[in-house]
């Protein structure tokens, strides 16, 4: 990516620091997350940024050992924006003054009113006719506060109980605000950060068909004459992953479709179709349903499913690239998402919430290097590039699906009886979000299988069934979610028809938890 002019983000730790590499990317910005101890002189002068983000992050400047920038970052000549604990990292290195204090913390919604509207930071932002009655929203969530600005800055906007919500210096191109731009509920947040980049005199240049010429030359120089095998499992992201490769290499790549018994219903034999016979990439289909299967009998730990799919996972590649003669790379579908949260930098705040079973390279005794070509993009961008491939737009906008397949929606054992059921639910469940014409409006859909029974009635026996929930959530990124505000008419007819049509289940719930405080999935 040497090519584009790229922005720096530096990550102190902020649960949102992704959001903000997302609005950039909507910019068509490239820009890379580097943890703030993993970035030093050295790396300033090579990666060479034309601009620098501090994200925010739930440390104090006070505390020993507080997250800092290196100090040559600041000597770059380039612009910098701080970010809520960006903000006063800078102010406290600059020189100004940051402090603790009762009746100065704010967490949730507030309102910034400009104090100066002529510097092109905020055009945009605030309607000049509303003159002094002008605010706009903006989600705030910090502790400690700037008390005094470092020399050279100016203030632009303040808010209830920060003086200093929006502060620059012009003269150096420095610019800090105390609120979160990159979050939903900052409505205008984006439009700071498009002022931010033309400031900065980004082109704007990065696009998914620049992304797709790059990575298939990196594929090329990486792999060069050897093979390569992908692990294929339906979904979208492993299934751009592979097209992608194989407009790269051709032949030399093998997918290898690891069938372990929980799938969706039908969806292995849509898998074989598609790719062996439209788009004729070679193709090994591993029926291994029985092995998975055996090694989770009586294991209920949502952890210890995970890594013992991810275990067998790459067992079974170990097999199958011997079977393919020479293999010498394996190609995975690894988004972002997955290593952002998978992966806590040493020493950082950030903490792992869950492992995921495509993450983190391979073991030393498999003998394979690693492709992931989309490792670095978000979901909506995956859809992006496999337009860009000419995927099937019915195929694209597929709702994403975990490598660990219905293990995850069914908490607690994993029996043949409960999955023959989830995999019926399901069914029943994404043809009535067809039918109502919402799928589209929804990020992800899934029926999940309770590890419980209840007392039902039907006819005029007595039923002892399994509880199905349902979820639904909206969102951009997968970072962040809400669920899918269904009509009651909806979930109402859902539920009668999975009861009707699915014998074992008489009682259906919807999940009404957002991304926090829950995860989409419930393992």
């Amino acid at each position: 990516m040497t090519q584009h002019d790229r922005l720096l983000i530096i990550d102190f730790g902020s649960q949102v620091t992704q959001l903000i590499a997302r609005r950039l990317r909507e910019l068509n910005v490239y820009c890379e997350i580097h943890p703030y101890n993993r970035v030093d002189e050295a790396f300033l002068a090579a990666f060479a940024p034309r601009a620098v983000i501090f994200s925010g992050g739930p440390a104090s400047v006070f505390a020993d050992g507080a997250p800092m920038p290196p100090k040559g970052v600041f000597d770059l000549g380039v612009p910098i924006l701080g970010i809520c604990y960006g903000q006063q990292v800078m102010m406290h290195v600059l020189g100004g003054r940051v402090e603790r204090g009762h009746g100065t913390a704010e967490f949730g919604r507030a309102y910034v009113t400009p104090t100066d509207l002529t510097h092109p930071i905020l055009a945009g932002w605030f309607p000049a006719e509303d003159g002094p009655m002008a605010r706009e929203q903006v989600w705030m969530s910090h502790g400690d506060h700037v008390s005094e600005i470092a020399p050279g800055f100016q203030v632009f906007g303040t808010s209830a109980n920060a003086p200093f919500a929006i502060t620059a210096d012009p003269s150096r191109h420095f610019y800090a605000v105390q609120f979160h731009p990159e979050v939903h509920h900052t409505p205008k947040g984006a439009r700071l950060y498009e002022n931010f980049v033309k400031l900065a005199g980004f082109k704007g240049d990065w696009t998914m068909g620049a992304y797709r010429e790059e990575a298939i030359a990196k594929i090329r120089a990486q792999v060069g004459d050897a093979k390569v095998i992908c692990g294929l499992s339906g979904g979208v992201d492993s299934s751009v992953a592979a097209v992608l490769i194989h407009q790269a290499i051709g032949d030399q790549l093998t997918c290898v479709f690891v069938d372990h018994g929980l799938l969706r219903l039908g969806e292995a034999a849509q898998v074989v179709t598609m790719f062996r016979d439209q788009y004729n990439i070679p193709l090994i289909h591993a029926d291994e349903s029985a092995l998975f299967l055996g090694a989770l009998e009586g294991v209920s730990d949502p952890e210890v499913k995970r890594k013992t799919i991810g275990r067998l996972f790459i067992e079974v590649f170990q097999k199958h690239a011997h079977a393919v003669g020479g293999a010498t790379f394996l190609a995975q579908g690894t988004l972002y998402p997955d290593v952002i949260e998978s992966v806590s930098f040493s020493g950082g705040p950030s903490v792992t919430i869950k492992s995921h079973h495509n993450v983190g390279g391979l073991p030393d005794k498999m003998g394979l290097k690693l492709v992931e070509p989309l490792r670095e993009l978000f979901k909506d961008e995956v859809r992006a590039l496999g337009r860009e491939l000419g995927l099937p737009q019915a195929f694209i906008a597929r709702h994403p699906f975990p490598g660990p397949g219905l293990a995850i929606r069914c908490p607690g054992e994993i029996t043949t009886e409960k999955l023959d059921i989830l995999r019926r639910a399901d069914a029943v469940y994404i043809d009535q979000i067809r039918k109502h014409g919402l799928y589209d409006d929804i990020w992800q859909a899934f029926a999940a299988i309770l590890p419980m029974k209840t007392v039902g009635v039907m006819g005029d026996g007595r039923t002892y069934d399994y509880a199905l929930a349902l979820r639904a959530v909206t969102s951009v990124d997968g970072m962040t979610a809400d669920y899918y505000p269904f009509t009651h008419e909806f979930l109402g007819e859902t539920a009668t028809r999975i009861i009707n049509e699915v014998p074992g289940v008489n009682r259906v719930f919807y999940d009404c938890t957002s991304k926090p405080p829950g995860t989409i999935e419930l393992e």
